[in-house]
C-alpha cells in the first residue's frame, strides 16, 4: 500500500490529524478539543497530558476511520500552538508543571522589569523581536523561578524545556 503523511496540528483549543495520500488529498481526520485552565486572570494553561493523549488519540483514529494503521505512515509533521511551553523531567517524561500557554500573561512584571533595565534595546536587536510575555523566554523564568526544586533540577540537566511539538515529539 501507498504510505501516507499525518498532519498532527496541535492548537490552543484543540489537536486534529488529518491523513494525505501521495497525491495531496484528505483521506482521513480527526479533531478532539482540550481544556482550557485559568489559574487566576490573565493567566492560561494547558494539561501536557491531556494534549500527548489527544494527539495519540486523534492519529490512531484518523488511521483506524481510513482502514490504515502505522505502518502506513510514510512520516508525521507537526504544527503546534505558538509559545505554549512545557517543563518535565527528562528521565520520566512527566511535565512538571501545566504548560503555559502563549496567550498567559503572568510573566508581563518580568517582560517590564528587563526593559526597565534597559535590555529592550538589545534584545530586539539581538532577536529582531520586542520583550513581550507572548515569547517562551519569560515563561521558563517563570517555571525555574516558582516551581520548588525546578531551578536545581535544570542545573543538573534533570528538565527539559520545549514548545509543545517537542514535548509531543518527546513523548512519541
Amino acid at each position: 500500500m501507498t504510505k501516507i503523511i499525518a498532519a498532527l496540528d496541535q492548537g490552543t483549543t484543540s489537536t486534529r490529524c488529518i491523513l494525505f495520500n501521495q497525491a495531496g488529498e484528505i483521506i482521513s481526520h480527526c479533531q478532539k478539543e482540550h481544556r482550557q485552565i485559568y489559574p487566576q486572570p490573565g493567566w492560561v494553561e494547558h494539561d501536557p497530558l491531556e494534549i500527548l493523549d489527544n494527539s495519540i488519540y486523534v492519529i490512531q483514529e484518523a488511521l483506524q476511520k481510513a482502514n490504515l494503521g502505522s505502518a502506513d505512515l510514510a512520516g508525521l509533521g507537526i504544527t503546534n500552538q505558538r509559545e505554549t511551553t512545557v517543563l518535565w523531567e527528562r528521565a520520566t517524561g512527566k511535565p512538571i508543571y501545566n504548560a503555559i500557554v502563549w496567550q498567559c500573561r503572568r510573566t508581563t512584571t518580568i517582560c517590564e522589569q528587563l526593559t526597565a533595565e534597559g535590555c529592550g534595546e538589545d534584545f530586539r536587536r539581538r532577536t529582531g523581536l520586542v520583550v513581550d510575555a507572548y515569547f517562551s523566554g519569560t515563561k521558563v523564568k517563570w517555571l525555574l523561578d516558582h516551581i520548588p526544586g525546578a531551578r536545581e533540577r535544570a542545573a543538573r540537566g534533570e528538565l527539559c524545556f520545549g514548545t509543545v511539538d517537542s514535548w509531543i515529539l518527546f513523548k512519541l
